[in-house]
């Protein structure tokens, strides 16, 4: 019988196998270029050169009302009722008689707004409030963006851009083993507390950022090249190739991909024996946003759409022999089946 440590190189090994495959498959040469299109079309290489909060939190706070819906959904809400500027919520901080909830980023905890009832954890001051006179999406986007501009206003000082360098010459001690994680959690971390803002959104959101919003700042692009979004694609594709049952981590998708041995633990690991320069000569040699997101490619949709519910029966393994990894793949069950949809009790009783 194989030991602990042998079954983990072979988890590894495996790993690897699949995880250079898809990303060959996927070619996504463009990755940090075409983030800084994006960033350029949206004045956010400016804004990052300037100091320019308000730029900033203007693209922030787009991105922000992508979670949760799909991408069509919320770019139709924000094209019909538009969307709260960075102005908007400085004019309303100025108004008389505030809710003490405005007072600063530490007083707005438990805020309580509610859209759909127009109530919220401070009635007396309700009518005066600025927060709800936004038209956003739902009453959590009210919230988040009133945290997010208290965030750079109080926490971040009035300069998010110092915020951020601050914080990654603090963590770059040198004395950290993987320089490269610190770093992008001594930036994610502090946000996860920004209210309504889940760290899929956000590491999506200062990866982008980070990777390509100055060329120039070392640490900047490390610390985003290191950040992992984790979605039901990503996992599943984990699960299904038999990654995680390898490496002793089958989990059902949430905390514990981002949790000790996780799906993100995984693909740092994996990352570290995939050089990533091969691809482009411009990419840091280990890249694992690169990584996750040719996984995430290779399953999505609007993409590759190779691996995922609507091509394979999650209730059988996967019989699609035409796909690359097939031949390696462990093709691992999703859903196991319910009894009341398996005919005869042998089965019932094999389950």
């Amino acid at each position: 019988m194989a030991r602990k440590g042998e079954r983990r190189i072979s988890a590894v090994s495996h790993a690897t196998t699949l995880v250079r495959k898809v990303c060959t498959f996927a070619n996504d040469t463009t990755l940090i270029d075409d983030s800084r299109v994006g960033l350029a079309r949206a004045g956010v290489i400016e804004a990052v050169r300037n100091h320019d909060d308000m730029v900033l939190f203007d693209w922030m706070l787009e991105v922000l009302s992508y979670q949760g819906v799909s991408d069509a959904v919320a770019s139709g809400y924000i094209e019909y009722h538009g969307s709260v500027r960075a102005g908007d919520v400085a004019r309303g901080l100025q108004r008389r008689h505030l809710c003490p909830k405005l007072t600063s980023y530490w007083h707005f905890e438990d805020c309580g707004y509610l859209k759909s009832t127009r109530s919220c954890s401070q009635p007396k001051s309700f009518r005066q409030c600025p927060l709800p006179r936004h038209d956003l999406r739902n009453g959590r986007l009210n919230q988040s963006a009133y945290s997010l501009f208290l965030f750079m206003r109080d926490i971040a000082g009035g300069d998010f851009v110092g915020w951020l360098d601050r914080r990654l010459a603090h963590a770059d001690t040198g004395t950290v083993p993987d320089r490269a994680e610190a770093l992008a959690a001594s930036v994610v971390e502090p946000m996860t507390h920004i209210y309504g803002v889940s760290d899929k959104v956000l590491s999506m959101s200062l990866s982008s950022l980070l990777i390509a919003g100055d060329p120039e700042r070392e640490r900047w692009q490390t610390a985003g090249a290191a950040m992992i979004v984790v979605d039901t694609l990503v996992h599943n594709w984990l699960h299904r190739t038999g990654i995680l049952s390898r490496f002793g981590s089958d989990h059902l998708y949430g905390p514990k991909c981002y949790s000790e041995g996780g799906c993100a633990t995984i693909i740092r690991r994996v990352a570290q024996r995939i050089d990533a320069s091969a691809y482009n000569p411009d990419f840091p040699r280990t890249f694992p946003r690169f990584v996750q997101k040719a996984l995430w490619q290779f399953c999505a949709q609007d993409h590759i759409a190779q691996c995922n519910g609507n091509r394979i029966d999650d209730r059988d393994r996967c019989g699609l022999s035409d796909c690359l990894l097939f031949s390696r793949c462990d093709r691992v069950t999703l859903q196991r089946p319910k009894p009341d949809t398996v005919a005869g009790c042998e089965n019932i009783l094999a389950i």
